[in-house]
């Protein structure tokens, strides 16, 4: 029926059917069956687009790479030959199914970055995961189609080399929008893509043509101009990558424009005047948990491994680990301007993990007071051994190039 094609593993061979002889459908008889079938099990979108990708699409992701425009993410690097296009991914492939799962939020995300005692994490992130959410339904319909056609198929969410937005915009969806990200005259900028491939020749939509007219609302909203130009990103510049993917401390240039973002950033989604259109998600498990709304930063920061997992259990949240997520809750502390948030912040400079300490040194130093700093400075550096923490207590002042 189904492989990943992310796992290494030999594919499994296909479960026995659960049915009789296939249905006996034309490409327009399956192409309507799956789309009533997607909308029962619960997608709010379905379109069908060729398995093969322009040429001109393989050549801008080839221009991302070169340009070095992934940051760390290797990932789109190692496989980009497979990434190129659905049907070098698979030859076998004849059509792409492309379902869009509606996420939109029941409040402005943007409310809670005047809010600099808590943390603002993405829209996305504060429900259960998507990928496990839209997985479930992907397997039913994969479970079903299999059965009724006979035909191999695969499915995946972002765990396969497929560019799962210009698939959707061929697929009828909606387009990209000066930021990249998909916009849909239904749901605005909020859905979550997933698609399946499989071996039936199925009717295609037709694609929208660019509905983005002379807005570039999203470009002006970005915090660290992560745009170089209309329809391109850098994600070297952009705080989601900056708070999601990179390991690390983040880059000086970029830690003040983060403000209290520690996980994602919706900023260029939220500004897009095609959400006037969007609706509260109808799926449950996607609504934000009221404790990942506006959490406070002083609690945040005092989370170990453990805590860390029970609070983000279920949610994208878990898979950057407690380390990379506490190194962004000691910049947004950093940013806060609040230094009653010192006390919450003076445990990290003794943290376990290297970039958390690094980060919480760039935030006292913003916090404390010159003689609190020195205080903090004298107390710690005789133990830290870290090139990188040392690195930011040099940046701030209490550490000479020689060491002392």
């Amino acid at each position: 029926m189904a492989t990943s094609i992310s796992d290494r593993r030999p594919p499994a061979p296909p479960p026995p059917r659960r049915k009789g002889p296939p249905l006996d459908l034309d490409p327009a008889g399956w192409t309507a069956a799956i789309r009533a079938k997607a909308g029962e099990i619960g997608f709010d979108a379905v379109g069908f687009a060729p398995a093969r990708l322009p040429l001109a699409t393989g050549e801008a992701l080839d221009r991302f790479v070169e340009l070095g425009r992934h940051g760390d993410m290797r990932w789109i690097e190692d496989r980009i030959d497979w990434r190129r296009s659905p049907d070098a991914l698979w030859p076998e492939a004849r059509s792409a199914i492309v379902l869009a799962q509606n996420y939109g939020p029941a409040t402005d995300p943007l409310t809670n970055l005047s809010c600099p005692e808590t943390g603002s994490l993405s829209v996305y992130a504060r429900g259960d995961d998507y990928h496990e959410v839209i997985k479930a339904k992907l397997r039913r319909l994969a479970r079903w189609l299999w059965d009724e056609s006979a035909v191999e198929l695969k499915f995946f969410v972002d765990t396969a080399p497929v560019m799962e937005k210009p698939l959707a915009a061929l697929a009828g969806l909606g387009w990209q929008g000066r930021h990249t990200n998909l916009v849909s005259r239904d749901f605005g900028s909020w859905t979550f893509l997933a698609v399946m491939l499989t071996g039936l020749n199925l009717v295609h939509d037709r694609p929208h043509g660019d509905r983005c007219g002379s807005c570039h609302a999203c470009l002006d909203a970005c915090p660290t101009d992560a745009f170089p130009a209309p329809y391109e990103l850098d994600a070297r510049r952009c705080i989601s990558y900056l708070t999601i993917e990179l390991d690390g401390p983040v880059p000086a240039e970029f830690r003040a424009a983060m403000g209290n973002r520690i996980y994602g950033c919706d900023d260029c989604l939220a500004v897009c005047p095609w959400n006037k259109f969007a609706h509260l998600a109808a799926e449950t498990k996607l609504a934000g948990r009221e404790a990942l709304t506006a959490p406070a930063l002083a609690d945040l920061a005092g989370l170990d491994d453990g805590a860390f997992r029970t609070m983000f259990a279920r949610t994208a949240v878990k898979r950057i680990g407690r380390d990379r997520f506490v190194r962004n809750v000691a910049i947004a502390i950093g940013n806060s301007g609040r230094p009653g948030l010192v006390p919450a912040l003076r445990p990290l400079l003794a943290d376990g993990a290297a970039q958390v300490r690094a980060m919480a040194v760039w935030a006292a130093s913003r916090l404390m007071s010159p003689a609190e700093f020195a205080g903090a400075a004298a107390g710690r550096l005789p133990g830290e051994t870290d090139p990188v923490v040392l690195a930011e207590w040099r940046a701030a002042g209490v550490l000479s190039e020689e060491g002392t």
